[in-house]
């Protein structure tokens, strides 16, 4: 019988001291595995049969350290909703440790809700198991999708009734993994405090471990900079082609490795509309779908700011200048990544001055028509080949439609490559299956009493989202009628 072991290799515990608290998880009085991703940890070289098991949901209940372990709750701050917060923290997770994958790559893994911190501010530090479900559901759907993200490695429930707003519920604890949990938050908290050598130490800690190419140069941290925005620019752009809404984009929760992390009050849009907001707690729209660009650009001059002693400790001026030049670039980087994948949804080999308008145009027809996001672009592929029935079949009134595939007829008229091989294209990037709303939340409701038969299917058919298969039909439709208005919450 194989040992519940994980090989461990702690960088963050080994050599940034005095950025954590060592912590350990809360006991629970009983651990139960609800899904493991076998895939996942045979990525991670691990050994998923012995930890898809009592003993691997002790481990990732956060009840059981094992050895090699270095459980750790991460300092950090963060700007919440526009106001800034010195301290934050790990108030309901834990770093167990990092482990290198099979591809050489350092990844965390990670606890969420495993109890109490010293950087809980009052919180039990637990979570329930609906939103654990969530983070597990959507993470891995986004990983399916192409979007650098977390992942989830096990749902562990850990026998407790946890009280929230909505009355008793399931606790539950998700174990995640990252390429790290480095924020732009984790900066913040030791600018805050003038602590300029640490700020040094975690920045060269950052560049070795996720852009090492930068090492040892001069204006490293100016290239810190730039190589964070460029990941973040990609990774909003990927959010938008799919019509994502992260919902909470304080700084706290925007990685500098360019990954999406914190699935809370997180939702998908079905009919396009750029003000879209599913968040309870976001009142004012500030973390709408169209505005993340802008919130995204914003966080990153909230990094700039803790970066200038390092920049330029001599000249604050200077450092500003160089900063602001970075950040201001944000927007053509963005551009850039946002019409990359244009160009791949729309089917369009070459590239022309007017393929930005095209596709705005697009957006604006579906605006105006509440046309389903996905599955107009879905139904892409058949319009390129001259069949565009279905795409008019998404929208009550044609004529601005028609109007528009007209000009994309024109427009695909003068690119190269046969309409076969566009067609697969524009399919290997247009979803058929995304995480809608009314299905994840009917499978949470389900395994919240304790069915979790949804929860499975759904999480299925979401690890191969471009895939048209029979019997699935129903996955690919909108909310029906009565479902909306949609709300989230932050209940992890």
């Amino acid at each position: 019988m194989s040992i519940a072991r994980i090989p461990f290799d702690n960088t963050y515990a080994r050599e940034l001291e005095g950025f954590y608290v060592p912590w350990k998880g809360a006991e629970v009085p009983a651990p139960k595995m609800i899904r493991f991703n076998g895939a996942l940890a045979e990525e991670l070289g691990l050994d998923a049969a012995a930890l898809a098991t009592e003993a691997g949901a002790a481990i990732f209940a956060g009840h059981t350290a094992p050895e090699g372990a270095s459980p750790l709750a991460m300092a950090y701050a963060g700007h919440q909703f526009g106001g800034f917060s010195p301290q934050l923290g790990d108030g309901r997770a834990l770093l167990l440790g990092e482990v290198i994958d099979t591809k050489g790559e350092r990844r965390d893994i990670h606890l969420k809700g495993s109890g109490r911190t010293p950087f809980s501010r009052g919180g039990d530090g637990k979570a329930v198991l609906g939103p654990v479900l969530r983070e597990y559901v959507i993470g891995e759907a986004m990983h399916a999708l192409g979007v650098p993200t977390t992942r989830a490695l096990a749902a562990v429930t850990t026998g407790e009734r946890i009280l929230r707003q909505d009355g008793p519920a399931p606790g539950a604890v998700l174990a995640r993994v990252a390429s790290s949990h480095l924020r732009v938050g984790t900066f913040q908290y030791f600018a805050a405090r003038g602590e300029t050598e640490r700020l040094r130490q975690l920045a060269d800690y950052a560049i070795a471990r996720h852009y090492p190419e930068l090492a040892g140069q001069d204006g490293r941290y100016l290239g810190l900079l730039g190589a964070v925005r460029d990941r973040q620019a990609a990774l909003i752009a990927a959010w938008m082609h799919l019509g994502f809404v992260h919902g909470v984009m304080n700084t706290d929760n925007m990685t500098i490795s360019g990954e999406t992390i914190d699935y809370g009050p997180c939702a998908f849009i079905d009919a396009y509309d750029p003000a879209a907001v599913f968040s309870s707690i976001d009142a004012q729209g500030r973390y709408a779908y169209g505005n993340q660009p802008q919130i995204a650009q914003w966080n990153l001059a909230r990094l700039a700011e803790t970066l200038l002693d390092l920049i330029n400790p001599d000249d604050s001026d200077d450092a500003v200048r160089q900063a602001s030049e970075v950040i201001n670039l944000f927007p053509l980087a963005y551009e850039r990544a946002w019409l990359k994948g244009l160009r791949l949804k729309l089917g369009l080999a070459g590239e022309e001055e007017g393929d930005r308008e095209l596709g705005e145009a697009l957006l604006a027809v579906m605006e105006t028509g509440a046309a389903d996001f996905t599955r107009v672009f879905r139904s892409l592929s058949k319009a390129a080949a001259g069949e565009g029935d279905a795409t008019r079949a998404l929208f009550g009134e044609t004529a601005q439609i028609d109007a528009w595939l007209a000009a994309y007829q024109a427009r695909l008229a003068r690119d190269p490559g046969s309409a076969a091989e566009r067609a697969a294209a524009m399919d290997r990037v247009n979803p058929v299956y995304i995480p809608r709303n009314h299905m994840v939340e009917a499978a949470l409701q389900s395994a919240t009493r304790g069915d979790l038969a949804p929860f499975e299917r759904l999480v299925d058919v979401l690890a191969d989202p471009f895939t048209v298969r029979a019997g699935l039909e129903v996955f690919a439709l909108g909310a029906p009628t009565g479902f909306g208005p949609y709300t989230t919450f932050c209940g992890t």
